[in-house]
């Protein structure tokens, strides 16, 4: 885990711990005997194929499902206890954005704080434009998503997650639907946030180079079990070879995988 100096939006960032997490819908087992532990303040990347179970493991740490048996703790709480929210700040950055369209850029991130009454107006417009400022988008303040690029989706997403005041940051495919560049620059931007908010961050995502460019550490899920948890360094040259064919496939277009696939 690299170190880094910052000061914390707030007093405590947590880490995440998940113990013997199994979950079931019905017949099938989703999650098979999940451990892992997230420290605080780190970035910790969890990746894995389509339908391997990323979703579902991300729903138990927010608490949007309860285990089928095992647990999941942020910090000392348990994830699956309603009250839990309410002592953990956690922020959730979607991967479609899930922005308000009839909402300007600055009454979407003033959404949270005038709906908790977290401060007066004027506490409220200085905690939204800072945020803006942080990610470089004072002049989009006034502006619609729909007259907004998908990278600026992007950042106005993860700016009002920063609005929160998170001690746990959620990323859901950060990088999707973008271009190479806009990519880097949302990779670039998740490793700066970390550095000078010193928040706990968990990313769920395909993308090979953020993982490998940030990550503190990377968990890789297969068939709802962990398949391998290490450090971006170790999986820059996986000994592994499933590990290694997941992230750097090679392309035959003599023999292609899809005339294998079943279904």
């Amino acid at each position: 885990m690299s170190t880094f100096t910052a000061t914390p939006f707030v007093d405590k960032t947590f880490g995440v711990t998940i113990t013997n997490l199994t979950k079931r819908f019905g017949d099938v087992t989703v999650l098979k005997d999940i451990n892992l532990e997230i420290r605080p303040g780190e970035i910790f990347c969890l990746m894995g194929p389509s339908g391997s179970g990323k979703s579902v493991l991300l729903k138990h740490i927010v608490g949007l499902e309860a285990p089928t048996s095992g647990q999941v703790h942020i910090g000392e709480f348990d994830a699956a206890d309603p009250e839990t929210r309410a002592k953990v700040h956690i922020a959730l950055v979607f991967q479609a954005g899930a922005l308000f369209n009839s909402l300007s850029v600055y009454d979407n991130l003033a959404l949270y704080p005038r709906e908790h009454q977290l401060c007066n107006e004027a506490g409220i417009r200085e905690r939204v434009m800072s945020n803006l400022a942080m990610l470089s988008l004072e002049d989009a303040a006034a502006k619609f998503p729909s007259e907004l690029s998908g990278g600026m989706k992007k950042r106005v997403a993860i700016a009002r997650a920063l609005v929160m005041e998170p001690q746990l940051l959620i990323y859901d495919e950060p990088t999707s639907e973008l271009d190479p560049v806009m990519g880097a620059t949302i990779t670039e931007i998740i490793a700066t946030l970390r550095e000078q908010t010193a928040v706990t961050s968990i990313v769920v995502t395909h993308d090979r180079d953020l993982a490998l460019n940030i990550a503190d550490r990377i968990a890789i899920i297969m068939d709802g079990r962990i398949h391998a948890t290490g450090t971006a360094a170790e999986f820059r040259e996986p000994t592994d070879q499933v590990i290694a064919d997941f992230l750097s496939p090679v392309i035959d277009t003599k023999n292609p995988r899809f005339k294998k696939l079943k279904g």
